[in-house]
């Protein structure tokens, strides 16, 4: 076990708030953070990082808030806790909180919002490069003493369909107009002018979108309107060839059917996140040629990290006060 961070740890008529596991890099970020709860609550913050239930349990077995960071808070979690509030580092805590059974025992659950446009927006650039330009393999291939290299996939006039023009899907579609890429998006609950002032094409029909691009990017947030939200039927549309990228949550998408369709084995894609996290080494999705898989890392940067550690902190010190603060139930 690592270092144990502690503040006010005297204050015992303070409520207490438990971090149970933290991931390194947001430590600092977070003790900076903390002169937010002084006279509102008390600190325990584990410096280590565990999926062990029992040890998660264990530790927030005192908590009346828990701070949730790089964990799924699973329904045996709830049950076995009397904590009243969960404050989570991230936008979709749809697929990390059982937010009906949060509602039906009282239990507030918070989120962040708007921390990551920029840091998941990049990583899904850097998945669409690796795609079109296979980095990663040419790396390993010059180290290994290799030299024929091989074709790249020109962005330059392309035609990317994105998913979800909220934030994230927004600064996509500048970054990949400064690539010279042909942005169109699904029209669903856009303004107009966003469409307008992003130079971005709306299209109202998935399949049309879907089967009119090269590139095809998911960035819907998950919620119950959206859970399965693009269909088999809709990635049946996409054409050989075309590059497919998800970075917002895999429960966006009908189940079984992204699966279905790579094992085609005709479209290289790129994912961030999947149906049961850790991906396991034996998942199908591991023994597809032409797949690029990262752990659902693209939230990870230093500028979100910023975001992300004071709205937590924030959402916990409106509870203590009897506040609102980014609170989904």
């Amino acid at each position: 076990m690592g270092e144990i961070f502690t503040t006010q740890s005297e204050r015992t008529d303070l409520p207490l708030v438990v971090m149970p596991v933290v991931i390194e890099s947001m430590i600092e970020p977070f003790k900076r953070n903390f002169a937010l709860l002084e006279n509102v609550a008390r600190v325990r913050m584990y410096e280590d990082f565990t999926l062990d239930e029992d040890t998660i349990v264990e530790r927030c077995e005192d908590a009346d808030a828990v701070m949730v960071v790089g964990f799924h808070c699973t329904d045996s979690i709830l049950d076995r806790l009397r904590a009243k509030c969960y404050a989570f580092g991230g936008t979709g805590v749809a697929s990390y909180i059982n937010l009906d059974k949060a509602k039906a025992r009282g239990i507030r659950v918070c989120n962040v919002v708007h921390y990551g446009d920029h840091a998941v927006a990049e990583h899904t650039m850097a998945l669409l490069m690796e795609l079109a330009r296979h980095v990663g393999d040419l790396d390993r291939e010059v180290k290994g003493g290799g030299w024929d290299g091989n074709d790249g996939y020109e962005l330059y006039g392309k035609k990317l369909g994105v998913i979800g023009l909220g934030g994230i899907g927004r600064t996509v579609a500048r970054i990949a107009g400064a690539f010279g890429m042909k942005v169109s998006a699904w029209n669903s609950h856009v303004p107009a002018q966003v469409f307008s002032d992003l130079n971005v094409t709306p299209v109202d029909d998935m399949n049309e979108l879907i089967a009119g691009s090269d590139v095809v990017s998911i960035h819907m947030p998950l919620l119950d309107s959206t859970r399965g939200i693009v269909t088999a039927e809709n990635l049946a549309a996409l054409r050989p060839g075309t590059l497919f990228i998800n970075t917002a949550r895999a429960e966006i998408i009908e189940p079984g059917a992204l699966l279905a369709r790579l094992r085609h084995g005709d479209i290289p894609a790129a994912l961030d996140v999947f149906d049961h996290e850790p991906l396991a080494a034996d998942d199908p999705l591991c023994s597809i040629p032409g797949i690029v898989l990262t752990p659902h890392t693209a939230w990870r940067t230093d500028g979100a990290y910023v975001g992300i550690t004071r709205q937590v902190v924030r959402s916990i010190a409106a509870y203590c006060k009897g506040e609102d603060f980014n609170v989904v139930v």
